[in-house]
């Protein structure tokens, strides 16, 4: 059967001997089964024949008593074997998921969303814990178990034992049949499902925009639609799921009907004994069980097979070579760079800068003009750029991205804290660092006063830093990244958005590290970048300007435009206020 992938089995290799003790303990169940129907039919038949005995009863009974018994334990054994198995399932797949991303490295997102990665993740390892649980020891077991009663049945009456045998594979037959037409529709229902959930997060994260704006109402219009062809694809399913087993029950139970008309048949011809058809009568619906057992899990293992498609593609991605060089220091060269998301609309029009190590270097610019796209390039986020990048004498593309981790540390208004304590989000810059070197950090960044008058190190942060004010999450972000002690930094707008007295504790602090450390600031507030060393001022994906503040200033182009509108808008207020 096509419902057991090898590849996918390899894959979790551990779960192998757990799937096996699953089958082996279901195979001695039925032993049990068989051995306890065989003592019932001989105690009937020798009620029939009036050739009863205390010894028989006694026999028969303790046959039954122990059958019950070995079936339960087996049960038991076989419920916990399939729990092992899932729960082997689950741990190395989602390790194997999570190691994947770490070796696509920070552009993962250019070859697949988050969303569809959570998705595999959470939804579609469920899907194969199930698979690995349930249907692949049903799988073994439905081949082994026909077979073991179609040798017992044999010794009985071969006939009957034939026809019960031949009638088997009509089921998994029927899952065959049925399988083309289900593969398809699945694939259809997690395409749908995967974007309902796209959806869906989308308008949660946004729901404040919404609100604002008036437009959740629209955007509840375009959720139920979605959920609407949601709700037809899985009507569509349940309608495939119900109509399938139907037609595996009419197998089934037209199958133990044939076996019980052989057996009867074949009694009342004199090949076989009244216990002999008694016992094929018993045992005809054990022919099917397994089988039928295995076809309500076809579902089950339709959708596994639908999610580990999803996984595999993850799984196969290309990944970033992280055997290049070492990132050397020395200045950054960028010679004709261009960047573009799509064909059709460039971000970056072979734009020619540099940044000398050790310098302090800024980029300015309207929004969009292609300033934020410039540090996902150097970080390595984006690498689908064009031109040429070199730091020292190395190309950038040949340098390890384990390595440029270690040398660039970027930080935007939007970096994130994860939930724990200040020591676990510190120490995610330096593992190694003691109690000391967190302390000085936050002495650093002017934050370890309200630090010590909360909880100390131990202070509890929420998801994303919710119970901090905007600019106690910069001053945290900071820190941790003062720990990196890399030799590049980004700033990438991290003092927007927060309070006047944070913005300046910090650029005191970026301007202090400009001294020993290669900076890049890239700010929308022009007063933040008077004392930089150089200031690229870029238009619409080009370099317009550069110069020192004051050389700018002079020039009276773009940078100088900017400059006094804002000081306009910054001073707009002052004289009225002062008289």
């Amino acid at each position: 059967m096509a419902m057991m992938d090898k590849r996918l089995i390899g894959t979790v290799k551990e779960s192998k001997k757990y799937i096996a003790g699953n089958v082996i303990t279901q195979w001695i169940s039925l032993i049990a089964n068989i051995a306890m129907m065989t003592a019932i039919t001989v105690l009937l038949s020798a009620v029939f024949t009036d050739n009863i005995s205390e010894n028989l009863i006694l026999v028969t009974a303790v046959t039954a008593g122990l059958a019950v018994i070995i079936r339960a334990v087996c049960s038991m054994v076989s419920s916990k074997m399939g729990y092992l198995s899932s729960k082997e399932v689950k741990r190395v797949l989602r390790e194997k998921i999570y190691r994947k991303l770490l070796k696509l490295g920070a552009s993962y997102n250019e070859q697949i969303k988050t969303s569809e990665v959570v998705q595999v993740a959470v939804e579609g390892v469920d899907q194969l814990e199930t698979y690995f649980g349930a249907y692949l020891p049903q799988f073994f077991y439905a081949m082994l178990a026909p077979l073991t009663l179609f040798i017992y049945t044999c010794f009985i009456n071969v006939a009957s034992a034939i026809v019960l045998l031949v009638c088997v594979p009509m089921i998994p037959v029927a899952i065959a049949l049925v399988q083309t037409w289900a593969k398809k529709l699945l694939s259809r229902y997690w395409n749908q499902y995967t974007a309902l959930g796209d959806t869906f997060l989308e308008n949660l994260q946004g729901l404040t925009t919404l609100k604002i704006y008036k437009s959740d109402a629209y955007k509840n219009d375009v959720m139920n639609e979605e959920a609407e062809k949601f709700r037809k694809i899985t009507m569509k399913v349940l309608t495939m799921q119900l109509n399938s087993v139907t037609i595996m029950d009419v197998i089934a139970y037209g199958g133990a009907a044939l076996g019980v008309i052989m057996a009867v048949t074949q009694y009342i011809g004199g090949a076989v004994s009244l216990q002999g058809a008694m016992l094929i009568i018993l045992l005809s619906a054990d022919f099917f069980i397994p089988m039928r057992q295995l076809g309500s899990f076809f579902h089950i293992a339709m959708n596994g097979m639908a999610a580990s498609e999803k996984i595999f593609r993850l799984l196969e991605l290309p990944e970033n070579d992280n055997s290049g060089c070492e990132c050397p220091k020395g200045d950054i060269v960028c010679e004709n760079l261009s960047f573009s998301y799509n064909s059709e609309r460039e971000i970056l029009h072979g734009i020619n800068f540099e940044f000398p190590k050790d310098s302090f270097t800024a980029l300015v610019g309207e929004s969009g003009c292609g300033k934020s796209t410039i540090a996902s390039i150097l970080t390595g986020k984006n690498k689908s750029y064009g031109g040429r990048i070199k730091i020292g004498n190395e190309d950038f593309r040949e340098i390890s991205e384990n390595s440029l981790m270690e040398h660039i540390t970027y930080i935007s208004n939007k970096s994130y804290l994860f939930k724990g304590t200040v020591r676990d989000n510190l120490l995610t810059g330096k593992p190694t660092a003691v109690d000391k070197e967190l302390w000085t950090v936050l002495e650093r960044v002017r934050l370890s006063d309200f630090i010590k008058s909360e909880n100390g190190l131990d202070t509890v942060i929420a998801e994303k830093g919710g119970n901090l004010s905007g600019g106690q999450c910069q001053r945290l972000a900071l820190a941790r990244a003062l720990l990196h002690d890399s030799e590049i930094y980004i700033f990438d707008e991290a003092t927007s958005n927060i309070d006047i007295d944070s913005e300046n504790d910090i650029m005191k602090e970026i301007k202090t590290l400009a001294k020993e450390k290669t900076v890049i600031l890239i700010s929308h507030r022009l007063a933040n970048v008077t004392d930089a060393d150089r200031i690229y001022v870029i238009d619409g994906g080009n370099i317009t300007e550069s110069g020192t503040h004051s050389v700018l200033l002079s020039k009276n182009g773009d940078y100088a435009r900017l400059w006094n509108a804002q000081q306009s808008l910054e001073n707009y207020g002052k004289d009225g206020a002062a008289v």
